[in-house]
C-alpha cells in the first residue's frame, strides 16, 4: 500500500472488495454444483508463500485451478496454513526480525479463498527436542542441519535468502534466529503435511515454486512416500502460470527434436521480439523499465576508443532461481570476481556491466547487489569499464547490438542475444542452456579459458544450431509452457498482485478454457503442461 498515492489507494480498495465478492461468488457456486467425487484420489494444492491479504498472481493460479479440478470430478484438499510457522517469508520484515507475525490477516484472506472447499488447517507445534539441537548452531551450520534424514537447512537456505536479499549470509543475531525459525517452521509443515497424507491418498500434490520452505518441506515429504509432485511458478508471458513435474524455478522445457516452427509461428515469434526489443513487456507482473533509453553521445564516445565491446549482464543473487545457476560457479559474485581480473588483462576491450533492474525494485532492494560489489572491487574505476546500475534505463539491446559477444550469468538476455545474431557465453546454467543455444563452460576453468579466447579471437561463431535451439526454445516458453489466465485474471494496483474478473462457473470447464483443460488433463494423465496451439 506505501506504493500507492491517494486516488490509487481509493481505486485499490474499490477493486479489491469487488474482487473479494466475485470470489465469493464463485466459490459459493462452485461448492453448490461441483460433481460427487466419493471413491476418487485427491489432489493436494498448497501454497503458503505468496500472498497475506490481496490475491498474488500464483495464489491465483492455484485457486482457479482447484476451482476447476473440482467442477471435473477431482477432489481437491487445500493443506492451509493457520498461524502454522513461527515466522513465515511474506510476514518477516527483514529491518525488522522480531516484529509480529500478521497471521490473524493472513488467516482471514485464507478463509475467503477456501471457503466451501475441502481445506485442513494446521497450525505450529513446538518441539523441544529438535528445538535444543538448533540452539548455539552458526549460520553455517544451519545451512548443513538435518533432522531424522530430512536436509532442512537446504530446504529453509532459498527462503532466507530470498528474505535478507542476499547470498552470503551473516553470522550475526538476528540471521541466526530467522534461520533457525524457518528451520522449525518447515520441519513443523513437514510433520503436519506427513500426518495429513496419512489420512488421504493423493494422486498428485500442488506446490508454489518448490523452493520457499513451507512448500519445500511439503516437496520433500511428499516425493519421499512416492507421490508426484507439481510446482508452479509465473509464466514469461502477463497473467501467465507455468506448470512442471519438475522444479518450476528451473523452467524445464521438453522440445521434441523435429519441433520446427511454421510460417504462422515464425511471424508470431517475430512480433513478440520486434516489442521485446523496445522494452514493450513485463515479467510476473513487473514493468522493469518504464522506458529505454538509446547509448547517449558520451558513451559512444567512449565506445570508439576500443577495438570491441563486451557487455555483462547479471542476475539477482538471491533469487530461488539462483539454486539451479550455480554449476561452474559456487555464486556470481564468484564469476565477477574472474571477470574482474579477465578485464584488467584486456586494456584494449571496453567491459559493461549492466546491473539487473530488479536489485532496486521498491521494498525488495537487495542487500547484496553488484553496486556493493562494484564499489567494493573498484570496477568502475577501471579505464576501459563502464557500470550500468539497475536504476537507470539504458537499452540493453543496444549494447547486444554492438557487442562482440555478450556475457551473461543466466539472464533470459542470452537467448535474445542469440536470435540478435550475437554469441553469447554463459557462466551459470539457464533455462535455455539444456539445448545448445550458447556457450556454456562446465567449470571456472574452462570459462575462463572460453572467454579468453572470445577475447582474442577475430571471429567467434555462432553456429546455426544456436540459433534454431533459441526460436524454438523461446517459442515454447512464450506459447505452450506459458499458460494464459487472462480470462479470469487482470493486473492489481500493486505489483505482481491480481484482481478476479467477472466470470462465469462455465468458464471453468475444461471443455471452455484451453489453460484448464490442458492442467487437467496434464494431472489425469501424463504432467506435460503443453497448450495444444
Amino acid at each position: 500500500m506505501s506504493q500507492l498515492n491517494l486516488l490509487d489507494r481509493f481505486q485499490y480498495k474499490f477493486f479489491e472488495q469487488l474482487s473479494r465478492n466475485r470470489l465469493a461468488k464463485i466459490a459459493a457456486q462452485v461448492a453448490k454444483h461441483e460433481p460427487d467425487k466419493s471413491g476418487k484420489q485427491p489432489v493436494v494444492i498448497f501454497n503458503a508463500s505468496t500472498r497475506i491479504t490481496s490475491l498474488n498472481q500464483n495464489a491465483a493460479f492455484s485457486l482457479i485451478t482447484a476451482w476447476s479440478l473440482r467442477m471435473s470430478g477431482v477432489p481437491v484438499k487445500h493443506f492451509v496454513c493457520s498461524e502454522g510457522m513461527s515466522r513465515c517469508m511474506l510476514g518477516t520484515k527483514r529491518e525488522d526480525h522480531l516484529r509480529e507475525m500478521p497471521c490473524s490477516l493472513c488467516v482471514e484472506n485464507s478463509k475467503r479463498l477456501y471457503k466451501g472447499a475441502d481445506a485442513a488447517w494446521f497450525n505450529y507445534s513446538a518441539d523441544d527436542q529438535f528445538d535444543g539441537k538448533l540452539a548455539g548452531l552458526s549460520t553455517a551450520k544451519m545451512e548443513n542441519f538435518f533432522w531424522e534424514g530430512a536436509p532442512l537447512g537446504q530446504i529453509a537456505l532459498p527462503a532466507l535468502r530470498w528474505t535478507l536479499r542476499r547470498h552470503h549470509l551473516l553470522d550475526d543475531r538476528s540471521t541466526r534466529y530467522l534461520f533457525r525459525e524457518f528451520i522449525k517452521s518447515a520441519w513443523n509443515v513437514a510433520k503436519k503435511f506427513s500426518a495429513y497424507l496419512d489420512e488421504i491418498d493423493p494422486r498428485m500434490v500442488i506446490v508454489f515454486n518448490g523452493q520457499t520452505f513451507p512448500e519445500a518441506a511439503a516437496k520433500y515429504v511428499a516425493k519421499k512416500r512416492g507421490i508426484p509432485v507439481v510446482t508452479h511458478e509465473v509464466g514469461v508471458m502477463p497473467l501467465t502460470g507455468f506448470f512442471t513435474a519438475g522444479e518450476a524455478t528451473a523452467y524445464p522445457i521438453e522440445i521434441p527434436e523435429d519441433f520446427e516452427l511454421n510460417n504462422e509461428q515464425n511471424e508470431r515469434l517475430d512480433k513478440y521480439l520486434d516489442q521485446r526489443f523496445v522494452g514493450q513487456f513485463s515479467m510476473a507482473g513487473i514493468k522493469f523499465w518504464p522506458e529505454l533509453q538509446e547509448l547517449d553521445q558520451e558513451f559512444l564516445s567512449k565506445l570508439d576508443q576500443y577495438k570491441q565491446m563486451v557487455p555483462i549482464f547479471t542476475n539477482v543473487i538471491f533469487d530461488t532461481s539462483q539454486h539451479h545457476a550455480n554449476v561452474a560457479f559456487e555464486q556470481m559474485f564468484e564469476w565477477l570476481d574472474l571477470v574482474y581480473d579477465e578485464v584488467k588483462d584486456n586494456p584494449g576491450t571496453l567491459f559493461v556491466l549492466r546491473a539487473h533492474p530488479d536489485e532496486d525494485r521498491p521494498g525488495k532492494a537487495a542487500q547484496e547487489s553488484v553496486g556493493q560489489w562494484v564499489e567494493k572491487t573498484g570496477f568502475d574505476k577501471l579505464p576501459n569499464t563502464i557500470f550500468i546500475p539497475s536504476s537507470e534505463y539504458i537499452s540493453s539491446y543496444a549494447l547486444v547490438q554492438r557487442a562482440k559477444f555478450v556475457m551473461i550469468y543466466n539472464s533470459s538476455i542470452g537467448l535474445e542475444s542469440v536470435l540478435m545474431g550475437k554469441p553469447v557465453l554463459s557462466a551459470g546454467k539457464a533455462r535455455f542452456t539444456a539445448y545448445p543455444t550458447v556457450y556454456f563452460p562446465q567449470s571456472a576453468r574452462n570459462y575462463k579459458k572460453m572467454l579468453t579466447d572470445f577475447l582474442e579471437a577475430e571471429e567467434i561463431e555462432l553456429p546455426d544450431e544456436f540459433v534454431r535451439n533459441a526460436r524454438r526454445f523461446l517459442y515454447f516458453q512464450l506459447y505452450k509452457t506459458s499458460l494464459p489466465f487472462g480470462e479470469f485474471l487482470s493486473p492489481h494496483k500493486l505489483r505482481g498482485y491480481v484482481y478476479l474478473k467477472k466470470f462465469s462457473l462455465d468458464q471453468l470447464s475444461v471443455e471452455s478454457s484451453p489453460t484448464l483443460k490442458t492442467i487437467y488433463e496434464s494431472i489425469m494423465t501424463e504432467p506435460e503442461f503443453l497448450l495444444d496451439n
